[in-house]
């Protein structure tokens, strides 16, 4: 950020320009308040400019919150499916074993032929 004293506290050469009422005006005199407000510009603008990056900034954790939150949600969706594929995928195993237990008992009550 611009330091206003530092800017009005430079050095500049002493030139007279103007006289005014029996006084000559330096070039120190005459810049200062032009380059005081060119101070004043630059520091209104170096506001505005980080205004507008702390907004920029919050949006994007914003978005970024965002994100995080339907991943999670999404996350939490797939783990759910994961699981009732999962029970789905037992429940046929035991009923295959089941089955083949069966036969097995059955072949084995028949009288070989």
């Amino acid at each position: 950020m611009v330091d206003l004293n530092e800017v009005r506290n430079q050095e500049q050469p002493q030139v007279n320009l103007t006289t005014l009422g029996g006084r000559t005006m330096t070039d120190k005199e005459e810049q200062s308040p032009k380059e005081a407000k060119r101070a004043e510009k630059r520091a209104a603008e170096e506001i505005r400019q980080s205004a507008r990056e702390q907004a920029i900034t919050e949006d994007q954790k914003g978005r970024e919150t965002k994100r995080a939150e339907k991943r999670t949600a999404e996350e939490i969706e797939q783990l759910a499916r994961d699981q009732a594929r999962k029970k789905a995928n037992l429940a046929r195993e035991q009923a295959i074993a089941e089955d083949q237990e069966a036969r097995r008992l059955k072949a084995k009550r028949q009288p070989p032929e």
